[in-house]
């Protein structure tokens, strides 16, 4: 895998920097997601939700790229957990709208608190007051390259690097998605 170069006048190459970056941050996430209380599919459709507000399943299943199938399942273990509740469509009889319940609400905010808390910790205990600097100073960066990334040139956040808001979600395709285990409330 490239590597940054090791003298800083030089500027790296968007391979090297692409080769590290993904690689760095693939880390990041595997590190923070290990101690996670959620499997990650369950806490990305409870973030969906919380984010965008009620949705159908298949509104989910485009939101992450998966089968309706896939999502379905997913969908089940997460209203038989207690986490999501599932009521009438306005518009189509035929159709679920999901919303969070209050214990899918605190399971997600538990999850999210315990990432960010175990990140805190790290930066805290590895970077020091100019390195927290520079990073925060980098954050946009990274949003921008996320947008990059996105036909609508939306970030995860939702948000566009230009301000607007995006029309519609991306549809990525994803690998198969396995059964997700779900914690206990």
């Amino acid at each position: 895998m490239p590597r940054l170069p090791r003298d800083p006048a030089r500027d790296p190459t968007p391979e090297q920097l692409a080769a590290t970056l993904r690689s760095t941050v693939g880390t990041l996430v595997r590190a923070t997601r290990s101690s996670d209380r959620l499997a990650a599919i369950p806490a990305t459709v409870l973030d969906l939700l919380d984010r965008r507000g009620p949705m159908t399943t298949a509104d989910l299943a485009a939101g992450r790229g998966v089968r309706h199938q896939t999502m379905a399942a997913t969908v089940r273990e997460l209203t038989d957990a207690g986490y999501l509740a599932a009521g009438p469509h306005p518009a189509d009889a035929r159709k679920k709208i999901l919303t969070l319940t209050p214990a899918g609400a605190r399971a997600l905010a538990a999850d999210r608190r315990h990432r960010v808390g175990a990140l805190a910790q790290a930066l805290a205990t590895s970077l020091d007051g100019d390195e927290r600097r520079a990073l925060a100073r980098a954050l946009h960066l990274l949003d921008r390259v996320a947008a990059a990334l996105t036909p609508d040139g939306s970030t995860p956040d939702g948000s566009t690097s230009d301000g607007r808001a995006p029309t519609e979600r991306p549809r990525h395709p994803r690998p198969k998605a396995t059964r997700p285990r779900i914690a206990a409330p």
